[in-house]
């Protein structure tokens, strides 16, 4: 049974590979809100600071969404996922609510077989099976931070190297001629 179901999905996943494309000349998959008015409202300069560091793309509302917008053409959104996961959790301000968040996160992403499990290391995962145990706001640092590390050695690079990128870059330049 549970082979079948995996089976079912990964042909719905190699189904949609044909559909994914990197490029996006229509952004309104991508921008939250109003998008026409939203892409007017994003200058090039803008667009361009968010290769100056990860942290400056994830810290913007349209960086964020054009890089997750990346990460499901690569089918590996999980990790943006997971990260936006940890920064609400660490927003938690109610001790009743802290012990079922960290365990529908953990449930989530981190135990093995999760359905949208992130990649990590066997040491990070049992640390952090540990850490939700007893939950405090940082128990969810050390997974939280390998995969940051993750996406801003891999995946981002890859981003800004992409057409997503390229085209919306493209597109804000195009407004100003």
């Amino acid at each position: 049974q549970r082979i079948s179901e995996r089976n079912r999905g990964m042909r719905t996943r190699l189904g949609c590979l044909s559909h994914k494309s990197d490029s996006y000349n229509d952004f309104t998959a991508i921008l939250p809100d109003k998008p026409n008015r939203a892409l007017k409202g994003l200058s090039t300069e803008e667009a361009t600071r968010w290769a100056d560091s990860f942290d400056v793309l994830l810290s913007h509302k349209y960086g964020l969404a054009a890089f997750r917008a990346f990460l499901k053409t690569e089918f590996s959104e999980e990790n943006l996922e997971f990260w936006l996961a940890c920064e609400d959790f660490k927003k938690t301000r109610s001790a009743a609510k802290l012990a079922s968040k960290a365990q529908r996160i953990f449930e989530e992403f981190i135990d093995v077989q999760a359905p949208r499990e992130v990649n990590i290391d066997f040491q990070t995962r049992e640390l952090t099976r540990r850490n939700v145990q007893e939950p405090s706001l940082s128990c969810f640092d050390q997974a939280q931070g390998k995969v940051h590390s993750l996406m801003e050695k891999d995946s981002y690079p890859r981003f800004l190297r992409s057409k997503i990128y390229t085209d919306l870059l493209s597109q804000t330049q195009r407004r100003l001629s």
